[in-house]
């Protein structure tokens, strides 16, 4: 689904939708928090916060979002987060000072340039073409060891896997910077 329809999803209540966002968006979300002086607990609930706020914002229907929605997600709920530890006496700067702390735009500009080299090394991996596509997904995805992959992918052994895995990632890298 593309964010229009997530959006849209999401303001009527669609269950795939809202799953959708979770699934794209709250990975980011926890690690920002746990790494911030938060549990696990802390990130569903301040996840949960930001989502209510998207989820009003597009009810009232008026809201035009100008980035991701993952994006969006991961500024309130930095925000939110920030707030929460002020109050909790664990951020001891001033709030007004927040913003010099963690730059917002910082984050954004680096959430926004990951999100656009998962697409580019996506479309890469498309280019790239059997039989690497599969040998880099068993190794990457599906931790196979080199012997496994050898026997699976029909080379004489571990060694020469090894050797094809290694063309291979040169490959990828060749079409993800020509890109």
């Amino acid at each position: 689904m593309d964010e229009k329809q997530l959006l849209h999803g999401l303001a009527t209540n669609d269950r795939k939708s809202i799953e959708a966002i979770y699934q794209g968006s709250y990975n980011s979300i926890q690690s920002l928090i746990v790494n911030n002086q938060g549990s696990v607990d802390d990130a569903r609930d301040i996840f949960q916060e930001a989502l209510i706020v998207l989820y009003e914002k597009v009810r009232q229907g008026d809201f035009e979002l100008n980035c991701q929605i993952r994006t969006y997600l991961y500024s309130v709920s930095r925000r939110l987060w920030l707030k929460r530890l002020q109050q909790q006496k664990r951020l001891y700067a001033e709030w007004e000072d927040a913003d010099e702390l963690v730059s917002v735009d910082t984050d954004l500009d680096r959430h926004e340039q990951e999100d656009a080299d998962y697409v580019r090394m996506e479309r890469s991996i498309q280019q790239l073409g059997e039989p690497c596509k599969s040998l880099l997904e068993a190794y990457y995805l599906r931790k196979q060891n080199m012997a496994s992959i050898a026997a699976e992918f029909g080379y004489t052994n571990a060694d020469n896997a090894k050797n094809q895995k290694y063309k291979c990632l040169m490959r990828l890298r060749k079409i993800f910077f020509n890109e």
